[in-house]
């Protein structure tokens, strides 16, 4: 069953603790999770179908549990023919799901970590209004590198650090590294250009920290991934 629309003062109330408890809990179910694990780690929609496969389970018991996965947000759907066909004769469109693009998070007390990012970044880019660069920039540049770098310094490899971070590292057959997810990602949304250079300049850090060539650490933005691609060493 879906969520009753909210309308009046209510509809823009921030979601509260109990709310988010209420979402997560769905992958309390180790067959959701799985469900939910698989589905995320796709490159684009997934047919249920497929999931009900991966996870070792029936297609009617892989489609109640996604579409309860739906319900609480955490995926989103749409319906396409795999077959290409339209028109008389092409069948229904099947149902897909994908990872859905919000994020959930929950700290236990409250914490509101992404507001003081958020005045920090807003103070940023008011000391740079002129577009020419600022002390306070260049500075939180380096810190950025130098985060990356110590994150690096524990003897892991690169694809470890990665993972760790968030990214969730991709190696394509041209041997790049694409980071199918940006750990910044509200924020970056507000400002862009300023938590994307931040990012460049902590993936640079962590190739450092790892004795790798930061210049492999190329700005490509793109949807649904981190703006940073990771080339391949050189020959």
């Amino acid at each position: 069953m879906s969520r009753p629309e909210v309308t009046g003062p209510e509809a823009t109330r921030p979601e509260t603790s109990g709310d988010t408890w209420a979402r997560l809990t769905v992958l309390s179910d180790p067959v959701r999770r799985r469900l939910y694990d698989y589905v995320a780690a796709h490159e684009g929609p997934t047919r249920r179908e497929e999931a009900a496969t991966a996870a070792g389970i029936s297609r009617t018991l892989a489609a109640y549990h996604l579409d309860r996965l739906t319900e609480a947000g955490l995926l989103t759907t749409s319906y396409a023919r795999t077959s290409g066909r339209t028109g008389p004769g092409a069948g229904r469109p099947a149902k897909h799901y994908e990872r859905a693009d919000e994020e959930v998070a929950v700290t236990v007390p409250p914490r509101s970590y992404d507001i003081l990012a958020r005045l920090l970044a807003e103070a940023i880019a008011a000391d740079d209004s002129d577009g020419t660069g600022s002390a306070l920039g260049a500075a939180l540049t380096a810190a950025a590198e130098a985060e990356g770098r110590s994150a690096a310094a524990t003897d892991q490899d690169l694809i470890t650090v990665l993972m760790t971070r968030g990214y969730e590292p991709d190696i394509d057959d041209g041997g790049n590294i694409t980071l199918r997810n940006c750990p910044f990602h509200r924020l970056a949304r507000q400002h862009t250009d300023l938590v994307c250079n931040l990012n460049h300049a902590l993936l640079r850090g962590c190739l450092i920290g790892c004795d790798e060539d930061p210049g492999r650490a190329d700005l490509a933005p793109r949807p649904g991934h981190c703006c940073v691609v990771i080339r391949p060493p050189a020959a």
